[in-house]
């Protein structure tokens, strides 16, 4: 009997295979996917240069496989396909000489980014930079004769440094070392270590365990990394090397001060930057940047923007140097910065301001400098937009189905590269206007042309805020009418994340599930991003209720359509959403399997444990302690309600990820498990909170693979 049944189960896979001649997404498809990145097109508009990202397998594993990053280039008139620039090693960060003879591209060398050169008329990549605190964002000076570069400086190296703190100089912020007065121990202490000896010769014992990583003593506030715990202050600054010899580096910024961003003015004479060089906070706790300008060689800094309680930043100068793009807002990240325009010349009277309520990304001027380009995720896409700064009309060149990753522009040209639902990444060539587009290379069509697709169906509907939530469903492959189907909802973490089918991380997994017979159910909840800034605060102080309200509902509406069985039903999601997945099943009953990833369940807790703590003050406007903060955070802990969560229930959580805080999962599964509930709790180990996104690959195929399993247990096809 079992023969036949298996007989049955055959010929009806070959039945549905043959319905159009594809095979289904499998899980390891994820390991074909390439990515493409950092469009930039030479001077003269004759070719342009990107970055391919693929996953490769490990030569002495067959289990195990690695990102690998190469530069392609391609000829914009179409004549030819892309070819590869780099062969071997990561190669990112490429950057056009003005004479568009030589690429600047960054390269890994003994753990540190260096920056290489490499002419376009052949021949290997050439070492530029042997910096010691390495060197990445290679931008050329408008002559080509120099290159500017920045580079990661720790506190304890730039107080050593001859040359770039030659008078020996300490921070005049404070270094919150309890007991000291005007941060005299960091003045070097030129006693013999002895844990015997005399107080300075205790402290120099001291200050050698924890350079050899015996202890890490900790006095900064934000001290997790993403994997792991740091006691080191570390800086951002640039610096400038001639073309002749890449040794000959010299710094442009100095001090104890973090700086962002910069560039050179048209004229090659002075530099726009990005930073936070006013405050006399810790750099922890300074959370506002300014806009400065400064000669190329970092002489005479003078400030052009800033304010407490205030952010300049992404300063763009227009092609003549006329004017000067940028974004500003205040230094709550729950927030949509503005995009403005002023001369460069000017004062903060005369901005102008150009409205768009969305996040915006990828500044560019158009060489007539009556436009400015840039990318926005809106309404479940990322299109191109452009705004005119006479009229302050901006326009979407792209629609909301696409998500456009990466793009440059050049005169009349426009090269980008789109992710959509029939391919995850690939490049385009266009005009301005994006109406004559040309698909540019193939890096996904080939092996998805054999592939069978489910396609997202766009709904709306409007909540009790009188906000309109939009939501996608995907019917599973070989769907027929009149059958109903399995659906796992499906949710985005941030919150302030934006899903639709212009965001790629989630191409593979969502074909994924359609290709194993679910129908999938996905949205953007209030509080996401992508639909301006009153929709992104609309879960202020309601992370919980509010979103579960918007889900469901949406879930709800998709029953609706008379294909999804509502005994088989699933909900997934990872960070926020690993939170929200918690809070549902605390408060709603209809789903046989839940899966939460790297999620947040105790708020209280997480402040403490996990590095994006200022979540916390930000959305619930204080701290733990607080009597009305602390109430509000007992209520929108998922933890809160954990005697009333019955769903069978898998939890994960990377063992390094310090983003959420390992021990978030570790409470919400040791108190099911106490109180006798279905639950499974699995720990990645050397995961990090973007282990589905940029983690290992084995482990990222384990955590999907391990997610449908754990449904199908309980949920029956």
């Amino acid at each position: 009997m079992k023969k036949i049944c298996l007989v049955f189960l055959l010929i009806g896979f070959q039945q549905a295979f043959a319905q159009d001649g594809k095979e289904p997404i499998k899980v390891s498809d994820m390991l074909k996917i390439k990515q493409l990145s950092a469009v930039t097109i030479s001077p003269d508009g004759s070719q342009a240069a990107f970055v391919v990202n693929s996953i490769e397998p490990e030569a002495d594993s067959k289990w195990e496989s690695k990102y690998l990053n190469q530069l392609y280039l391609v000829k914009t008139d179409g004549s030819a396909d892309p070819k590869a620039y780099t062969f071997k090693d990561n190669a990112s960060q490429p950057s056009w000489s003005p004479d568009g003879k030589q690429l600047a591209f960054v390269r890994v060398i003994d753990t540190k980014p260096q920056i290489f050169l490499m002419s376009l008329s052949g021949g290997e990549p050439i070492q530029f930079t042997k910096f010691k605190y390495g060197a990445s964002n290679p931008k050329w000076s408008p002559d080509g004769k120099q290159i500017l570069f920045s580079a990661a400086i720790s506190l304890r190296e730039l107080l050593k440094d001859t040359t770039l703190n030659p008078k020996k100089e300490i921070p005049k912020w404070p270094y919150e070392k309890p007991g000291f007065d005007q941060n005299q121990q960091l003045i070097a202490n030129n006693a013999k270590p002895d844990p015997d000896g005399n107080l300075d010769e205790i402290r120099a014992y001291l200050d050698n365990n924890a350079n050899d990583k015996k202890a890490k003593v900790i006095n900064k506030l934000n001290f997790q990394e993403e994997s792991t715990t740091s006691a080191e202050i570390s800086f951002n600054h640039f610096f400038i090397a001639p073309i002749a010899n890449g040794n000959q580096t010299s710094a442009v910024t100095h001090g104890f001060y973090r700086y962002t961003s910069a560039d050179f003015t048209p004229d090659g004479k002075q530099l726009i930057i990005t930073g936070n060089r006013d405050s006399l906070q810790h750099p922890d706790r300074a959370l506002e940047s300014e806009i400065y300008i400064c000669q190329s060689d970092g002489s005479n800094l003078q400030k052009i923007l800033g304010a407490k309680g205030m952010q300049y930043n992404s300063a763009k100068l227009s092609p003549s140097g006329k004017w000067l793009a940028f974004q500003f807002g205040n230094t709550s990240f729950v927030d949509v910065p503005q995009l403005a325009f002023m001369p460069l010349n000017g004062t903060s009277k005369d901005i102008q301001v150009l409205a768009f309520d969305r996040n915006k990304g990828g500044l560019t001027w158009t060489a007539d400098e009556q436009w400015i380009y840039f990318t926005a995720q809106s309404n479940g896409g990322q299109p191109l937009y452009r705004i005119n700064i006479s009229s302050k009309k901006a326009e979407a060149l792209s629609d909301f189905n696409s998500g456009i990753l990466s793009f440059d522009i050049n005169k009349n040209q426009l090269v980008y590269v789109k992710t959509e639902v029939n391919n995850p990444s690939e490049l385009y060539f266009s005009d301005l206007s994006m109406k004559k587009s040309n698909l540019a290379s193939s890096f996904n069509s080939g092996w998805l042309a054999n592939k069978q697709l489910s396609y997202p169906e766009k709904m709306s509907f409007v909540d009790e805020k009188e906000l309109t939530v939009e939501y996608w469903v995907m019917k599973p492959i070989n769907y027929e009418a009149g059958k109903k189907y399995p659906a796992i909802l499906d949710i985005h973490g941030g919150p302030s994340a934006m899903w639709g089918p212009g965001e790629l991380s989630m191409w593979h997994e969502f074909q994924y599930y359609a290709s194993k017979g679910y129908a999938v159910v996905y949205g953007n909840p209030r509080g996401s991003g992508g639909y301006g800034s009153a929709f992104l605060r609309a879960n202020i102080n309601d992370w919980g209720k509010g979103p579960t309200f918007d889900a469901l509902t949406y879930l709800d509406k998709s029953v609706d359509l008379g294909f999804i069985d509502t005994s088989r039903l699933a909900v997934t999601g990872g960070s926020y959403a690993g939170y929200l997945v918690a809070w549902i099943v605390g408060h709603d009953q209809r789903f046989k399997a839940a899966c939460s990833q790297r999620g947040v369940y105790d708020l209280s807790t997480f402040f403490g444990e996990g590095n994006a703590w200022r979540l916390v003050p930000n959305y619930f406007g204080g701290y733990p302690w607080e009597t009305a903060t602390k109430a509000i955070l007992e209520r929108e802990s998922p933890i809160t309600y954990v005697t009333d969560m019955h769903t069978p229930y898998i939890i994960f959580h990377g063992e390094n990820d310090l983003r959420t805080g390992v021990i978030q999962g570790e409470m919400l599964y040791r108190s099911l498990k106490i109180l006798g509930r279905t639950v499974e709790y699995v720990r990645h180990p050397g995961g990090t909170h973007e282990l589905t996104r940029t983690g290992n690959n084995r482990q990222r195929i384990d955590q999907m693979l391990r997610t449908l399993e754990f449904f199908e247990r309980f949920i029956k096809h």
